[in-house]
């Protein structure tokens, strides 16, 4: 099988911190980088008693092609069984994962990031939960197209997903998509039979996650395999840490009215200084997907084409690689009516903030405002949080800085 490791983008290279994230957690507050925080420094401890266990865990080798096929046989006529289990936890040895739920902008990233630049573990992955199914779906394709006779590409893939990572930590973990409801369940099954560890950050806790959707009812046995091998801690602090940064005016425009067209043109001419204007197509798991306004780094594009039509995270993910500077014109002001477009904006601007893009935009109202009822509103909470830090001067110097997206080849 031609098996490719996640994106190297999801890997942290660098010499293992000889502290662990509780001890790095105080340094920062000592420092005043950091401002004390109960919830966080909870938080904090269980990552670090995570990390302490995980120092000495030593899983056992992976075993060899033919051995791993008699045990995923065994392991998948039991699926049944063991997704209708009601037992909440398990007690096997393996050290637990956590799962870090809160409201938007309360430091859980954080926190899951100095545990994972703690732990040393070789094999480790850090990658945003949309970019996992995007490659978990990729991968699938990829194991169909090789082995046409293969009835079930779900086991070997997580073996192979579990020969890369001991540990998998996930950012915003958030199931919008059935196709990903389907497919996780069994998924998730069999990496926890393969003794990975997972970290997973979120806005939902496990019991909420994709509820009140088509196929809910399907998607619950996999809530129970989270409750049954994560625990939840709950990050609720009262301040949202991503507000009162200094804001950049020019990257979100209110209204969106003709004198609003004219500074985003501008901006398109900055950016795209010294390339053409033209229309390009790009190509990417066996779609394409027309731009029609693309000048070098920057892409614009008017609201409706890019979220009133049935696109989903592949397309944004394709977009957000090519294009470091996305321009937006015309972002209406969303009702209850809009959950779907509102959806779509909300996985948009989630590939656009992982990617790390520059965003400029034209809308109705501000980012609090654009869509204050309907289904997926208080998730919405987390997008209008993640514009506003997207908004702000320290954003605008990562994308120009070292490493940042208007860096990279």
């Amino acid at each position: 099988m031609n098996r490719q490791p996640l994106s190297a983008q999801s890997r942290t290279s660098g010499q293992p911190q000889a502290s662990g994230p509780f001890a790095l957690y105080e340094e920062r507050v000592a420092s005043g980088t950091l401002r004390r925080d109960p919830d966080q420094e909870r938080v904090a401890r269980r990552l670090d008693r995570l990390w302490v266990e995980l120092e000495a865990y030593r899983p056992a080798p992976v075993r060899p092609q033919e051995e791993r096929k008699g045990l995923f046989s065994k392991l998948v006529s039991k699926l049944p069984e063991l997704l209708n289990r009601t037992d909440e936890r398990v007690d096997d040895g393996i050290p637990r994962g956590v799962y870090i739920v809160g409201r938007v902008g309360r430091g859980k990233t954080m926190l899951m990031d100095l545990f994972f630049s703690c732990v040393t573990i070789e094999r480790k992955q850090r990658i945003h939960f949309l970019t996992f199914m995007q490659e978990v779906h990729q991968r699938l394709r990829t194991l169909k197209e090789a082995n046409p006779g293969m009835s079930d590409p779900i086991p070997p893939l997580a073996q192979t997903i579990a020969q890369d990572a001991t540990l998998l930590c996930f950012d915003e973990f958030q199931i919008n998509d059935i196709a990903d409801a389907m497919i996780l369940g069994r998924l998730f099954e069999a990496l926890f039979a393969a003794k990975v560890i997972i970290v997973a950050t979120s806005n939902t806790v496990p019991g909420d996650l994709f509820q009140n959707r088509p196929g809910a009812d399907a998607f619950k046995p996999f809530i129970t395999i989270i409750q049954r091998h994560l625990d939840t801690e709950v990050l609720d602090s009262e301040t949202d840490y991503r507000r009162g940064r200094d804001q950049d005016d020019t990257t979100w425009i209110v209204p969106a009215d003709e004198t609003a067209r004219r500074r985003l043109d501008k901006i398109v001419a900055r950016y795209g200084e010294g390339h053409p204007v033209e229309k390009v197509t790009l190509e990417f798991s066996g779609r394409t997907l027309p731009v029609d306004h693309a000048q070098g780094p920057v892409a614009r594009f008017d609201f409706t084409s890019l979220c009133s039509r049935p696109l989903g995270p592949n397309d944004y993910l394709a977009i957000a690689k090519k294009f470091p500077v996305i321009v937006m014109d015309d972002i209406p002001s969303l009702g209850p009516d809009d959950a779907n477009v509102a959806r779509r904006f909300i996985t948009l601007i989630d590939a656009l903030y992982d990617n790390g893009n520059l965003l400029f935009v034209s809308a109705d109202d501000s980012p609090d405002n654009l869509f204050p009822s309907g289904e997926g509103a208080d998730a919405f909470a987390r997008t209008a949080s993640r514009l506003m830090e997207m908004s702000s001067e320290s954003w605008l110097a990562r994308a120009h800085g070292p490493g940042g997206v208007l860096s990279r080849p």
